[in-house]
């Protein structure tokens, strides 16, 4: 093996790498500012073997069976990574997300100022959407922990795998893996709602049992929070809906109107000065709002957030343009992020 797992994993954290990726054929390919660049010399399939053996360990089978595996570790240096496993053309191949090792506070990720009252909610659903790599998961973290100092509480979270390990202060806080520590989301959740949770994280809205059971949780008064793989806040409420067959999708529409609180969305753009920076669409659920997602006119959605900027709403269009403005983002990247790339060319000219 060209390089030991924990020298590689340890020498592309100092780079800033916030991914690291193993192919038979190449070089290690590390992310660096969102830009993939080579790290060190090709791997064989021996290698990229003896690297996916390492970070296995006895659950290496389980790849030769079911051709992936997802897993969390810590490296020496309190490194901890997630790990997605997965067998192509005949070899392993490896994708790692390297962690922060700390959960950072909520006021320095330069989320909308009133992302900071989420935490603080008693109920609902809040949903933190955006593609892979968008800053979902730290975003989430930050938000657990706001509540972790604050409120007295109990804090289950469903996660595949589990990402950031948090130190209980205030709250009681369990950490459920999936296929692990519970079957699947679906199952976990049902469970959680017999272990007296007051806030439940869901890693990911994968199917139609699991959103079910989610709004059930927010209907009998805990607050959840939960991922979606969207790009914005009427996306996100079609998103939930239309996983149910036609003749629920009223009741749905109606149980979402009821429990939806906030929709952020999030991207992560590169800046002018090199590095990222988030920009981020917020939907505070007004009872305009509400009367849209129930008789699901959810392309009004975007026009009545635009409206309701005194309520904290953003989209994600003037986000880019108040990015533009404050020179952290080129015309060019904004407008290439864009939801209506007219307006937001009109805009950055």
């Amino acid at each position: 093996m060209h390089i030991q797992l924990d020298t590689l994993i340890a020498n592309a954290k100092a780079h800033g790498a916030s991914d690291i990726h193993l192919v038979r054929g190449l070089p290690p390919r590390i992310r660096v500012d969102g830009e993939l660049i080579d790290f060190g010399n090709t791997l064989t399939a021996a290698d990229c073997e003896a690297y996916a053996r390492d970070m296995a360990g006895e659950e290496y089978a389980k790849i030769e069976k079911r051709g992936e595996l997802d897993l969390a570790i810590t490296f020496p240096g309190a490194i901890r990574c997630r790990i997605n496993l997965f067998r192509q053309q005949g070899s392993v191949s490896a994708a790692i997300r390297i962690l922060s090792e700390t959960i950072p506070e909520l006021s320095t990720l330069g989320l909308p100022p009133t992302v900071e009252k989420l935490p603080k909610l008693k109920r609902g659903i809040v949903l933190v959407t955006g593609e892979t790599g968008s800053g979902k998961s730290t975003t989430l973290a930050a938000m657990l922990n706001c509540i972790n100092h604050t409120k007295n509480g109990h804090i289950i979270t469903l996660e595949d795998p589990i990402e950031y390990i948090y130190k209980p202060d205030k709250c009681v806080i369990n950490q459920r893996e999936i296929g692990a520590d519970t079957e699947s989301y679906a199952s976990g959740l049902r469970a959680v709602l017999r272990e007296d949770p007051d806030v439940i994280l869901v890693g990911e809205m994968r199917d139609l049992a699991t959103i079910e059971t989610a709004l059930t949780a927010a209907e009998t008064g805990h607050l959840v929070f939960a991922t979606l793989h969207t790009n914005s806040a009427p996306d996100s409420v079609d998103r939930v809906v239309d996983v149910f067959p036609e003749m629920r999708q009223r009741q749905i529409r109606m149980q979402l109107s009821t429990t939806l609180m906030a929709v952020l969305s999030q991207q992560l753009l590169p800046k002018r000065s090199g590095g990222r920076v988030a920009a981020c669409e917020l939907m505070m659920v007004t009872p305009a709002i509400r009367n849209l997602i129930r008789e699901g006119k959810t392309p009004q959605i975007a026009s009545a957030m635009a409206t309701s900027a005194s309520e904290g709403s953003v989209t994600m269009d003037n986000s880019l343009i108040a990015l533009y403005r404050r020179q952290v983002i080129t015309g060019e990247t904004a407008r290439a992020a864009a939801h209506d790339a007219e307006y937001v060319r009109r805009n950055t000219i």
